[in-house]
């Protein structure tokens, strides 16, 4: 009876939004695993363990020439974070809660945060296993030398917004589709560790191969950092620009199919998924 209400303004729902969002944040970090240490030390298990096979199976095969002038090890660990950031960012936000979750029944709770949730969760494991392991190798092996760094984090950026683009429309197609999606999901993913270029350099292409490539925002991602990584390399085939141009499309996209299919939920979805 004697309740006194105050209207919210919109700095302090920005604040209150943004507190749900971490304490998302470090829910879906902690999903992956119980213990939050474990969590990061099973995804730096997997970057180092696809670092060493791309390295030993470059020497074996004798691609090394092909590569770019410098740091080999650090050439492959460009083109493996970025698509590790990448396809990592498309399998969370394709994963993370829908309209028709329990978690959704929670006043403050909405898609809109389990989206940011997911998707600011998966940077933060891949940019401190980035650092991690940098750190131990920049230490034990040899100094690491980026020309230009925050360029070259700038293409890191932009393949996890890429990611967050391609997760978003198969988050909305995932209730009308789920198996589909599944599908989708995983042949993209697969199709990404050979469309994404990590394995070689856009300026040594065959011209009738680049039409094969350059439809993929990864591979102008990886091109383009790794022009910024190396001072002997300046890439011709690809620009940021365009990757840029798709992430906002395919955001835009994937934001209005996700709110036709909120207006559209219903807790019988939940039993098809």
């Amino acid at each position: 009876m004697f309740q006194h209400s105050t209207k919210p303004t919109a700095l302090s729902g920005v604040f209150s939004m943004s507190e749900v969002v971490f304490h998302s944040v470090v829910r879906s970090v902690r999903s992956k695993h119980n213990n939050a240490f474990m969590a990061l030390g099973l995804n730096l298990f997997q970057t180092l363990l696809m670092v060493l096979v791309f390295y030993f199976m470059f020497s074996i095969l004798g691609l090394k020439g092909s590569a770019v002038r410098g740091d080999f090890l650090l050439y492959v660990m460009s083109g493996i974070f970025l698509f590790m950031t990448h396809t990592k960012t498309v399998s969370a936000v394709a994963g993370s809660e829908g309209p028709s979750s329990p978690m959704m029944q929670h006043a403050p709770m909405n898609t809109i945060i389990a989206i940011l949730s997911a998707a600011i969760g998966s940077l933060y494991i891949q940019v401190l296993s980035l650092f991690l392991i940098l750190f131990i190798y920049h230490v034990a092996f040899t100094p690491v030398r980026i020309e230009q760094p925050i360029p070259a984090f700038g293409m890191l950026l932009l393949s996890w917004i890429s990611g967050v683009g391609v997760g978003l429309i198969l988050l909305a197609l995932k209730p009308w589709a789920p198996n589909f999606v599944s599908v989708a999901s995983t042949i993209y993913q697969r199709a990404s560790m050979f469309a994404s270029g990590k394995m070689f350099l856009a300026n040594s292409m065959p011209s009738f191969m680049l039409p094969m490539f350059d439809w993929n925002p990864l591979f102008h991602c990886i091109d383009q950092a790794r022009g910024y990584i190396f001072i002997n390399y300046n890439p011709h085939y690809s620009n940021w620009e365009y990757a840029a141009w798709a992430s906002l499309v395919l955001i835009m996209m994937g934001l209005m199919g996700e709110f036709y299919t909120r207006r559209h939920a219903s807790l019988s979805w939940g039993a098809r998924q």
